[in-house]
């Protein structure tokens, strides 16, 4: 028996027991608001790793957009930041109902105004080994939500 089966083999046999390395959790949170829709839009996203915040943005965008274009967009740019980081498995949250059924493939892109940056995305979201989407309500995605109104203004001043 070499040193490492020996090693082992105590491990089992006398009680001390190997402890399980927690899996990392990542989660991205993401939020676009519009005011006039179309109107002045920001988009915000957030990665937490284990319930902790590991990185956050918020974008001002230049045209005026809807409030589905600019939940997109923020939605892209946290996945951009997820492939970055060579992240692997992330699940991500949002409180659009229509940008999360999208990119679930539960319902058609039919805003030629979307097509492109869902397609982004997808491309985005390919990268990662093992991705999931859920919806959540507006009150459990408040920072997301804060990050996209400071976009705006931020702008405004």
């Amino acid at each position: 028996m070499n040193i490492s089966q020996k090693t082992i083999q105590e491990n089992y046999e006398g009680g001390d027991k190997i402890k399980e390395k927690k899996e990392d959790n990542y989660l991205l949170r993401f939020d676009g608001a519009s005011k006039g829709n179309p109107g002045i839009s920001g988009s915000g996203a957030v990665l937490y790793l284990n319930d902790e915040e590991i990185w956050s943005t918020s974008i001002y965008l230049e045209q005026k957009q809807t409030n589905n274009y600019a939940e997109y967009v923020g939605v892209l740019i946290g996945l951009q930041e997820a492939v970055n980081r060579c992240i692997k498995k992330l699940h991500v949250e949002g409180d659009s109902m229509l940008v999360i059924k999208q990119l679930n493939g539960e319902w058609k892109v039919k805003s030629e105004n979307l097509i492109k940056v869902y397609k982004k995305c997808n491309k985005l979201a390919k990268k990662i080994s093992k991705i999931t989407f859920s919806h959540i309500y507006r009150d459990n995605n408040k920072r997301a939500d804060e990050l996209a109104n400071m976009a705006i203004l931020n702008k405004k001043k």
